[in-house]
């Protein structure tokens, strides 16, 4: 049995965590994330270690330490001498991976059931959400009171040191929030009078203790009243409400620091609203953007340190989250953040993606409002703040009130193209310009339509002469075309338009095509492109070159011969050699034209409208 020594004087400085960590990835070759998976821990805490923002807990230092064996690291690597030393046993067998969303989307499934029947399905996610969050908070807590036991030697004295500084912890959880007091599992002695009738009062106060000590989560915990009365009825009944407490205390649905994945409270909100809210007619990308094409965007976009950053349809700021992320993974050793700032008009989503940032230890400000008719962020003389990047999953098809917008006062429209009269997807991108510094770049996620819309037609079409300003002022550096069926709530496949108004001298009056429709694996109930398919895809669309029936490159004036027909399927072929991987192009196609198909069908309604009337 193999044996380490390595130096330990306290918890927190104990080794080199974070040059043991960039020595073993280089001798192993991992990226970030691989290296999680080996540790059994989650990117965002490999993110966290490895740029010195926490450090580990014993179990993983020892897993870091058996690793760095096997991985050849040594004093010169990064693990430097001390005088005092002890031995450390590595963990025996396999290292086990970074749990999947299965268990934690079962937890929710099962708490949902708990109260099926109480509130109205959309309605769930505002009772389960801050839940969610509240057992997120007490399992962190009970982590770093772990972390603080190791350093003082005692847990009762680690919690003495807490209770007179709370400064030690993230968020200092009042006896009466934790979870082990909500849950029965600890007796809380209640001051006389205070004590709660039942567990709705119980969480209730809670929340409410949670706040008046952390006032940065009022409004974020807090949105809800557990013991909420209508008629002399409670919302929710306190004993189907307990079923949910049950539910989230299984200790196999621990939501501690190295027991989730990362953003793994914007997959609960995409799980709820995929289960619940099935039907309801909102727009695929208006709550939650699928993981991999945020993290596509965010490679693609390469965020360096200290960039302003901007989603100004943040939903549960899932986009800027990556941006964080990848930005980390592509410049470990620095310690400069990004500037995240983001808009969203659902207060539910708002209140998700405070949880979200906070979860994830990042700092963004976030504002509420329709961003199209009230930007919040703006300079000092009133204009639209400016950023680095721009990433945005705004509604697809929305409709545009184009007399509203016929006079905006940020001047929008009027100088990049007109004012569109039908789907607001090109306004979207008018925002979007609206928002980039003199070098600014964006990735937006549209509807396939958007990029043919009014191409070909006889007619004036102000949707096709959007676009041709867009080409003709070299704003457009590309579109990705998606697998079909990954996006909530919508089987059509979407794009990722790109925007630059800084190119490359070698990409300039070009666009680059990449039709990624072949990237896709089947899944129930959505597909999805797999992990390690997205760098490379990044990559290519970065890199430019034309790629048999992937990519390619066309200049401004194909685009114009094209009459500004923008779809990657246009212009990338399928495969000749007949392979089932054409299959997936042709469904992409497909979708496409079908997207083509049912705005062809809205014109045309449109236009005999008024003859119906006379008849």
């Amino acid at each position: 049995m193999l044996y380490m020594l390595y130096s330990i004087t306290t918890m927190t400085n104990s080794i080199n965590i974070v040059a043991t960590l960039r020595a073993i990835r280089a001798n192993l070759n991992l990226t970030q994330e691989q290296l999680a998976e080996r540790l059994g821990v989650s990117f965002a805490t490999v993110n966290r270690w490895e740029g010195g923002a926490i450090q580990p807990q014993k179990a993983a230092v020892e897993a870091i330490a058996a690793l760095a064996l096997e991985a050849g690291v040594n004093d010169e690597d990064g693990t430097p001498n001390s005088p005092t030393t002890t031995v450390v046993r590595p963990r025996r067998g396999k290292t086990t991976a970074a749990p999947s969303t299965k268990p934690m989307e079962q937890m929710l499934w099962d708490a949902a059931c708990s109260i099926r029947g109480e509130k109205e399905a959309a309605k769930f996610k505002d009772y389960l959400l801050p839940l969610l969050f509240l057992k997120r908070l007490s399992d962190v807590f009970d982590d770093e009171i772990v972390r603080l036991a190791e350093e003082y030697d005692d847990r009762e004295t680690a919690l003495e040191i807490a209770e007179t500084d709370h400064s030690l912890l993230r968020f200092y959880l009042p006896p009466e929030a934790r979870w082990a007091a909500i849950s029965d599992r600890k007796a809380y002695e209640w001051p006389v009078n205070e004590k709660p009738k039942d567990v709705g009062e119980h969480l209730t106060k809670a929340v409410r203790a949670v706040v008046k000590h952390n006032p940065s989560l009022s409004g974020v915990i807090d949105v809800v009243d557990f013991a909420a009365e209508r008629n002399g009825e409670r919302d929710i009944n306190p004993a189907k409400l307990r079923g949910v407490v049950e539910t989230f205390s299984d200790p196999r649905y621990r939501l501690g620091l190295a027991d989730v994945q990362p953003d793994f409270l914007g997959r609960a909100y995409e799980y709820l609203l995929r289960k619940f809210a099935e039907g309801s007619g909102q727009s695929a990308g208006e709550f939650f953007t699928p993981t991999e094409v945020g993290l596509l965007m965010a490679n693609v976009m390469k965020p360096k340190p200290g960039e302003t950053c901007h989603d100004y349809a943040c939903g549960s700021a899932g986009l800027l989250i990556k941006l964080q992320l990848v930005a980390r993974d592509l410049d470990p050793t620095s310690k400069v953040p990004l500037k995240l700032s983001g808009q969203e008009l659902q207060a539910e989503s708002y209140a998700v993606a405070q949880m979200n940032a906070i979860i994830h230890d990042m700092e963004m400000e976030l504002a509420r409002g329709d961003t199209m008719i009230n930007p919040k962020f703006r300079n000092s003389d009133g204009k639209i703040s400016t950023y680095d990047i721009v990433v945005a999953n705004p509604m697809w098809n929305q409709p545009f009130a184009s007399d509203l917008f016929s006079n905006d006062p940020f001047d929008r429209f009027r100088t990049t193209g007109g004012v569109t009269t039908a789907k607001g997807d090109w306004a979207w991108l008018q925002h979007s310009i609206a928002c980039m510094s003199e070098h600014g770049r964006a990735a937006v996620v549209l509807d396939t339509g958007a990029m043919t819309r009014g191409s070909g037609s006889k007619n004036e079409d102000k949707e096709r002469n959007i676009r041709k300003w867009f080409v003709d002022h070299d704003l457009i550096d590309g579109v990705i075309l998606l697998p079909e069926n990954l996006f909530y709530n919508t089987g059509a496949a979407g794009v990722i338009v790109i925007l630059s108004k800084r190119k490359p001298a070698a990409r300039k009056d070009k666009i680059v095509l990449l039709n990624a429709s072949l990237h896709l694996r089947k899944g129930r109930p959505k597909n999805y492109i797999p992990e390690e398919d997205i760098q490379p895809l990044a990559a290519m669309f970065l890199k430019g070159e034309s790629v048999d029936s992937e990519l390619a490159v066309i200049t401004r004036a194909q685009a114009e011969e094209a009459d500004y027909n923008l779809s990657p399927s246009r212009w990338v072929m399928a495969r000749e050699n007949g392979t089932v991987n054409d299959i997936a192009a042709l469904i992409a196609s497909l979708s496409s034209l079908s997207s083509e198909l049912r705005d062809a069908d809205d014109s045309l309604f449109r236009l005999t409208r008024p003859l119906v009337r006379e008849l």
